[in-house]
């Protein structure tokens, strides 16, 4: 009997560890088309290791971006106990104003939790399904922060936008001062030594509606490429400090800039 009932959950444990190794299939492809991309001169006096990483990437003329559409797919801890499940995404930008994420946490390619994120007129709200619904202060810091760490994706708004600025610390690393409502946030950045590229952001952040104090998050730009026409990283991998693993790791296999979201960043679902 002690062999059958171990036999059975060995059988389980198997079974699960199998469905979390398959990737599900993409989201619907976006529907739009890229807007008008206009472009304009690169600042002078930015931070050194910043203007070797906008030269690389852009040259001496930075693109203007209005909004992004981006998505791809993904593996995400819904509760750090658990192991990583395979996801896909799609978020969309209002550039330095506000998003919505839509996510899908599976199994064997099975849709199990469905996330749909805001972060809009400097609310957040985040709600995983059975999981539960987060609001408040607190998560109102988180997103805002999210907002501007994801940019990493549309990385010329961290130059073209009125209220971001650049501050020097040496030849690896800048602080990127972003706007949170009246007031500001900082983010460490730090760029490759030899390539010049961005490849860590990091920033106090709250993780939970309810956390007393900010935690330490640290997210990864990895595997710069060129994806539709632009130089992104494909790989964005987020940790806690406090937790010593990735959270999550994005690979982002499609995006737009430009395009009217006016409507669609209120939307629910992909």
């Amino acid at each position: 009997m002690a062999f059958t009932i171990a036999a059975i959950i060995a059988g389980l444990v198997l079974v699960g560890w199998i469905g979390l190794q398959v990737r599900p299939r993409p989201l619907p492809p976006i529907a739009d088309t890229a807007g008008t991309v206009e472009t304009v001169a690169l600042p002078e006096e930015l931070p050194a290791p910043v203007a070797r990483f906008y030269r690389l990437i852009y040259g001496e003329e930075v693109p203007v971006i209005t909004s992004a559409v981006y998505g791809g797919r993904a593996t995400l801890r819904p509760v750090a106990a658990f192991p990583a499940f395979p996801s896909r995404f799609r978020f969309t930008h209002d550039a330095g104003r506000g998003y919505r994420h839509y996510l899908e946490i599976t199994w064997a390619g099975i849709p199990l939790i469905k996330g749909n994120e805001h972060f809009l007129e400097g609310k957040g709200r985040l709600d995983l399904g059975p999981i539960g619904i987060s609001e408040g202060p607190e998560v109102d810091q988180a997103a805002n922060l999210g907002l501007w760490a994801e940019s990493v994706w549309l990385p010329a708004l961290w130059v073209t936008h009125p209220r971001v600025r650049w501050e020097a610390v040496d030849e690896v690393t800048a602080i990127l001062v972003v706007p949170f409502g009246e007031a500001e946030e900082r983010m460490v950045m730090r760029f490759d030594a030899q390539s010049g590229m961005l490849t860590y952001l990091e920033a106090m952040r709250y993780r939970e509606a309810d956390d007393p104090g900010k935690i330490l998050w640290i997210c990864e730009a990895l595997d710069w490429t060129e994806v539709d026409g632009t130089t992104i990283p494909q790989i964005g991998r987020i940790t806690w400090f406090d937790q010593g693993k990735p959270w999550t790791t994005f690979e982002v296999e499609e995006i737009v800039y430009n395009v009217d979201v006016t409507d669609y960043i209120r939307q629910r679902g992909p």
